[in-house]
Order: structure tokens, then C-alpha cells, then sequence
């Protein structure tokens, strides 16, 4: 049976500061979900732990948005046909370090975790902004996430093919996923899909030319190939992004011929 698209599962709210949008509440969220038959759903604000350290260009971004800032959510309103979760999108700083301490999981129904905001990165390593170097810090970062403590069965990549890697141009990002061989791949995804945690059908990711398409399709491919599991992510910062998201997901499910039995299921 082909993928059914009834789950999204990064979705932002007015809480986060990349937000802001009074209109992105949890009622309005509900609401859409409802219209458009989504049966599982994840409020996944940006988070930074007080309690970890944090080393990147904007410390004061991450500052704001600890767990007493987007925790103020809660609670979530429910529906008898739609599972509305507590998430979080937790990040990773310079140093590879991801902001969310073994302490707070239980507090959360799913986290995931973005690799690629290296626009936020400096210092370092980081003064190295060649593609090479780029696409070696995505696979350093892919690793440490799989070699954490996370709660894997209830955890997410966020956005893996983000542009957000190499935003010097188009060309440079594509270039970025190009230098990443079949066999880095296959390292990464096959040790994802014994750990059994998700991959995120970002909405953005896919937002590709016919030309651009190998190269982001690839890793995804190989991801499936590998035994990996796939969710859905609008990563809606205002509602219309929800629903513009859908006919994105439909695109990337046919793309990829993504089955039932492909889907990540907390």
C-alpha cells in the first residue's frame, strides 16, 4: 500500500523566535490537521537546553528558546482522530554537541534533530567554507548523532538535505550533497536503520528542479535501500505552510516510491 500521508511531524508554533506568528497556534494547527485527515501531529519548537553548553555565532538564539520558553505550549489541545504530540527540535552547536541533556526525554513525545543549521556555526573548523569541508562536518554530524544517547525509537533527523549546509549558492549546496559518496551514505543510513530512528521528509528539501533532483533524491534512496524509516515534516512556521505541504509530501512519496511500510511510527 502506498505511503499514506496522515502524519506531520515538525510543525512550529508562535513560540518559536524564527516564528512568531500568533496565527501558528496549537488550536489553528489542530484545526488544519482535522480538515486535512493528518492523524498524528508534533508541535517541534526549537529548543536549547539551559544545562548544556552551547558554542555557536547566535548563543542568544538558542538562550531564549529553552524548555521553560516552549514548554509555556502546553497543554495540547486533543481530538478523539488526531494524535496531537510534544516535541521538540533540538540542534547541534560547533563543537557537535546536541542541545537537549538525557534528563529532559521523557519530557518530550519526539525530538528531532537538525545537522544541517550550519549558518548558526563559527570558529574552528568551521573557517573552512569549502564544499569538501561542508559536506565532511554533515557526515561528522550525521554520526555523532547516531553514536549519542538518544531515545532513537521516539527521535527524528530533521531536514537532512537542507540548504541551510551551504548557503553560498545553489550550485555549492548541490556540489555539497555530490561529494558525499554512495558508500558515506550507506555508512550512515544503515547504522540509522538499526538504531531505528527517523528520517524526515522535509518539505523544503524537496522544493527541487527536475535537474536537482538526483542529487537530493540520492541520499534518500539510499536511505530507503538501507531499511530506513520515513515521517513527514511540513516545518510550518505559519499555517499556510501546512497545507502547502501536502502536494510537496505527495511529490516526494511518489518520487521515492515510499510504501507503508516505510513509515517511522513513534
Amino acid at each position: 500500500m502506498k505511503y499514506i500521508i496522515d502524519n506531520d511531524l515538525h510543525i512550529h508554533t508562535y513560540l518559536s523566535l524564527c516564528s512568531k506568528d500568533e496565527k501558528q497556534n496549537p488550536g489553528a494547527i489542530l484545526d488544519i490537521a482535522k480538515d486535512n485527515n493528518l492523524k498524528n501531529i508534533c508541535i517541534t519548537d526549537h529548543y536549547w537546553d539551559s544545562a548544556v553548553p552551547c558554542n555557536t555565532s547566535v548563543n542568544w538564539w538558542y538562550d531564549e528558546q529553552n524548555f521553560d520558553h516552549i514548554s509555556k505550549i502546553l497543554p495540547l489541545p486533543q481530538e478523539d482522530n488526531v494524535r496531537f504530540l510534544f516535541g521538540c527540535e533540538a540542534d547541534m552547536d560547533s563543537d557537535n554537541r546536541i542541545g537537549l541533556p538525557k534528563e529532559r526525554y521523557d519530557n518530550f513525545d519526539f525530538i528531532i534533530v537538525s545537522t544541517t543549521h550550519f549558518h548558526h556555526m563559527a570558529g574552528g573548523e568551521w573557517e573552512d567554507t569549502s564544499n569538501k569541508a561542508i559536506a565532511s562536518r554533515w557526515i561528522k554530524r550525521m554520526h555523532a548523532v547516531l553514536e549519542s544517547d538518544l531515545p532513537f525509537k521516539k527521535t527524528g533527523i530533521a531536514h537532512p538535505a537542507c540548504y541551510l549546509m551551504n548557503k553560498k549558492s545553489r550550485e555549492d549546496y548541490l556540489e555539497t550533497l555530490n561529494l558525499i559518496s554512495d558508500s558515506e551514505y550507506e555508512n550512515i543510513f544503515k547504522t540509522a536503520a538499526e538504531k531505528g530512528i527517523g528520517i524526515e521528509i522535509n518539505a523544503g528539501d524537496f522544493k527541487f528542479s527536475d535537474d536537482e533532483a538526483d542529487s537530493v533524491l540520492r541520499m534518500f534512496r539510499i536511505a530507503k535501500g538501507c531499511g530506513c524509516k520515513f515521517y513527514l515534516g511540513s516545518d510550518a512556521h505559519h499555517n499556510s505552510q501546512l497545507v502547502n505541504a501536502l502536494p510537496i509530501f505527495e511529490k516526494a512519496i511518489s518520487l521515492l516510491g515510499l510504501e507503508e511500510f516505510n513509515k517511522f511510527i513513534i
